[in-house]
């Protein structure tokens, strides 16, 4: 009896050591590792790959078609182009182009041409999500001029250019925004979507075209998916104040009596939207509470002082709530469109009575009734003596 259980064991295990069948060798791979999305003059869309490929050298230079992309060594980079009237012709297109398999799951940043975004992103971008491969928390961008372009710099701290994209993401300066971001905010009634906006600082003097640095510089505002416009720095702050997702932020106050200039970093703040409906008028308290650290005093104010520190603490509402009313004045009465949350609120908070109103909300929107609710207090004044 025990050798027939014995035979049935043994053939189990080999079946269960069968091997990696599917297994895909990293030198036989293709790795995407940054995309660039533009259209062409025929309307094309132009997909430009950034390809780490296990086992070069790195040694290349350059930035063009099919060309490595970081004379560093540090890491091989390399530009492919796949054209195509959408996306997965696009990327038909680029495969035939390369010798290896392509892998995406190594994606990090989607870079968007402002041209391309202009002509409406959901429809292309929906390749990205329904694919197994692409990774939902990829950064998405808008660039000022061409995407491609971005992909050719060579940043000199970090190993590849998307992911120098990332780190700018994720300091959380300004505004950031995964792939899985962008669909939801896609799905929502309102449409309305703003990304970080990047360019390419002119190369100094000595250095050549492709040495220059991405930075972020505005934040791009979309409707139904399309780019409609562009808000600046501060704006782009106040946005983020009334989303709650403020996490750096300094103020610099300038009071009439102290002669001179306060700046404050934020340690923390916190944003919650209060709305309110009453007979189809249409209310917003925005209560905010922050504390922050004093980290410059050129001004004549003894901060060590109770009724200085009060009063500090007065400029720094003032200021914080001009900001915030800046921030209305272009998106709620200009731009009309709803990037900072308040139809998301009222749904929330009231949702039979929403039902009423959704369908009017591109006119409701600019009609809220906004008032500011805001506790700012100064922690701590600073290890400097008294100026």
């Amino acid at each position: 009896m025990r050798r027939p259980i014995m035979i049935c064991v043994i053939c189990m295990a080999f079946v269960l050591l069968t091997g990696c069948w599917d297994r895909r060798e990293t030198n036989d791979l293709a790795i995407i590792t940054g995309v660039a999305l533009d259209k062409n003059k025929e309307g094309q869309i132009e997909l430009t790959a950034e390809i780490h490929s296990p086992g070069e050298s790195g040694n290349g230079g350059g930035g063009k078609e099919g060309e490595n992309n970081n004379q560093g060594g540090v890491q091989s980079a390399v530009l492919q182009i796949g054209k195509g009237s959408s996306i997965s012709e696009a990327i038909e297109n680029l495969s035939e182009k390369l010798p290896r398999e392509i892998l995406w799951s190594h994606a990090e940043a989607i870079v968007i041409s402002k041209a391309f975004a202009e002509t409406g992103i959901s429809d292309e971008l929906d390749f990205f999500v329904r694919h197994p491969e692409p990774r939902l928390r990829s950064y998405v961008f808008i660039s000022d001029g061409k995407a491609k372009e971005i992909l050719t710099l060579r940043p000199s701290l970090e190993r590849s250019v998307s992911e120098a994209l990332i780190k700018l993401a994720e300091s959380e300066v300004l505004m950031k925004a995964t792939l899985f971001d962008l669909m939801e905010m896609l799905k929502e009634e309102k449409g309305a979507i703003v990304l970080p906006m990047i360019d390419k600082l002119p190369p100094e003097e000595g250095q050549l075209p492709s040495e220059p640095i991405a930075y972020m510089h505005h934040s791009a505002v979309l409707k139904q998916g399309k780019m409609i416009g562009s808000i600046n720095d501060q704006i782009t702050r106040g946005v983020l104040w009334f989303r709650n997702e403020i996490n750096e932020s300094i103020v610099t106050v300038e009071p009439d009596e102290a002669e001179g200039i306060i700046s404050m970093n934020l340690l923390k703040g916190r944003t919650d939207l209060v709305p309110e409906i009453d007979d189809q008028s249409l209310k917003m308290t925005v209560k905010i509470v922050t504390i922050d650290d004093v980290i410059q005093n050129q001004s004549s104010w003894d901060l060590k002082r109770l009724d200085k520190l009060k009063a500090l603490e007065k400029e720094l509402v003032q200021k914080i709530e001009e900001r915030l009313t800046d921030t209305l004045d272009i998106v709620q009465k200009e731009m009309k469109v709803d990037i900072i949350g308040f139809g998301e609120e009222f749904r929330r908070r009231h949702p039979k009575k929403w039902k009423n109103i959704k369908g009017d909300w591109d006119e409701k929107f600019p009609t809220v009734q906004v008032d500011f609710d805001i506790d700012a207090r100064v922690l701590r004044a600073g290890k400097g003596s008294e100026t």
